[in-house]
């Protein structure tokens, strides 16, 4: 057998590809959307990669579904509920049905909770009636954590039900597997699927049984009520990518070019609706940028907080470290954000020449910080960080509004108001700044340095 797991740091994601060496063929579970690595991989095997399952419709990611059927002809796999759910053609597979690889065998468990669709595959090397290697446990079963049940209730399906189906998936289906079976999630650390993902990537049944705070002994009850409770505001564009992963989209060309856009361009761009993202480090944006741009820093979680700031579908204008516009677009298609119109060509020379388009932006040190709440009359506080965060300690006074939710609630500050905007450490608060000042509020600073610079400073 061939079984390797792909992890995408920035998005936490991990894809398998798995392969019967003795039949030559593969299959790829959870695929992301730039699919050629799969292929390049399998190729140097000897295989072929004649499906693709996908464990339900992912919302944090565009899956490669759709890419991996057009290249190499693969067949698209979903479990049952997901039947009439699709644009495009697709292969269903009930419970406890299998797939043959060769000697190989791959059987379906239908395990809905996250979503009613959600499917987890066990991985037999030596065929139905012998014991599991592993199971890609999808979005029901995380390393530490369990798939969050509340995803879509803006959408009509009530997060107690599906807890309650969640906690019968777990118990009645995943736990009835040996605790040597290996456990193989689709996400991990970081992710906004789940509330206490670990920063492992592999597991065991057993392993699980015993550490996993969801599986711990209890009632159905207190099984919903620790699962609904205390998850973070899901990001803005979660909605839009699980519908798009259901739709039969444009593929992604991952050899394509950003086009290189002149300062007129890109100023005409802003004119028709496109937001500019400045994806270069937090100091460098605050030490000048283009007016009305937004800072999204490209060595954090860069597409995830695009995806929080603003609406699917709009204009994007990049402005990048040189050499680094192709990643910034990759980063972007893989959330189904396709809109890039194209990148500022040469920011830093385009900034020199151009002072009059050029803004810094206001961050303050922590003692600025302390001395501009003794002094400056009315200033609003506002702390970005995600619930979990807060509940462990914030600053005295201020007003919780996470950084998903800012969009949505921005209109709860006074554009008038001097405006302090902090996170843990000061790569959100740069984006929420800069998304403020965008939408027309004034006075904008953050904290350099966060939450904790400013509690480091009080011991």
């Amino acid at each position: 057998m061939f079984f390797r797991q792909y992890y995408l740091q920035c998005l936490s994601h991990a894809s398998y590809l798995i392969g019967d060496r003795t039949s030559g063929k593969a299959v790829v579970v959870d695929p992301q959307r730039d699919v050629q690595q799969y292929i390049d991989d399998a190729r140097s095997e000897g295989l072929s990669i004649t499906s693709v399952f996908e464990t339900h419709f992912h919302a944090d990611f565009l899956s490669g579904h759709l890419e991996l059927a057009s290249q190499v002809g693969a067949e698209i796999i979903y479990g049952q509920a997901a039947d009439g759910r699709v644009d495009f053609p697709i292969r269903i597979m009930k419970h406890g049905e299998h797939l043959s690889l060769g000697q190989i065998d791959l059987e379906v468990l239908e395990t809905p909770g996250h979503t009613p669709e959600s499917v987890c595959i066990v991985i037999r090397p030596q065929g139905p009636s012998t014991e599991p290697y592993g199971v890609c446990t999808g979005d029901t079963l995380f390393i530490g954590d369990v798939g969050r049940p509340d995803l879509l209730s803006a959408v009509g399906f009530s997060a107690d039900d599906l807890a309650h189906q969640l906690y019968e998936s777990l118990h009645t289906k995943l736990m009835a597997l040996p605790d040597e079976t290996k456990v193989y999630p689709a996400h991990g650390a970081g992710s906004s699927c789940g509330k206490n993902l670990s920063t492992e990537t592999v597991s065991t049944i057993g392993e699980q049984r015993k550490t996993n705070y969801a599986l711990a002994p209890m009632s159905v009850e207190q099984f919903v009520d620790a699962v609904t409770q205390g998850q973070s505001v899901a990001p803005l564009y979660f909605l839009f990518a699980a519908n798009k992963n259901r739709q039969a989209h444009e593929l992604f060309n991952e050899t394509r070019q950003v086009t290189k856009l002149s300062l007129q361009d890109v100023l005409k761009a802003q004119l028709d609706g496109a937001v500019v993202i400045d994806s270069r480090d937090d100091m460098s944006f605050a030490a000048g940028h283009l007016r009305g741009s937004v800072n999204v820093g490209l060595t954090g979680r860069f597409a995830e907080y695009v995806g929080e700031v603003m609406e699917p579908g709009t204009p994007i204008a990049l402005v990048c470290d040189p050499g680094t516009e192709d990643e910034a677009a990759m980063r972007l298609a893989r959330i189904g954000f396709d809109n890039v119109v194209g990148a500022l060509h040469d920011p830093i020379r385009i900034f020199f020449e151009n002072p009059e388009i050029v803004e810094r932006q206001s961050r303050l040190s922590v003692d600025a910080f302390n001395q501009r709440l003794a002094t400056v009359k009315n200033i609003s506080l506002v702390d970005i960080r995600n619930l979990g965060e807060v509940e462990l300690g914030t600053i005295p006074g201020s007003r919780h509004i996470s950084l998903p939710s800012l969009l949505k609630r921005m209109n709860e500050l006074e554009k008038n108001d001097p405006i302090v905007v902090f996170c843990a450490g000061g790569y959100r608060s740069s984006i929420a700044s800069s998304l403020l000042k965008l939408h027309g509020f004034k006075d904008v600073s953050d904290v350099i340095g966060g939450y904790s610079a400013w509690a480091n400073s009080q011991s």
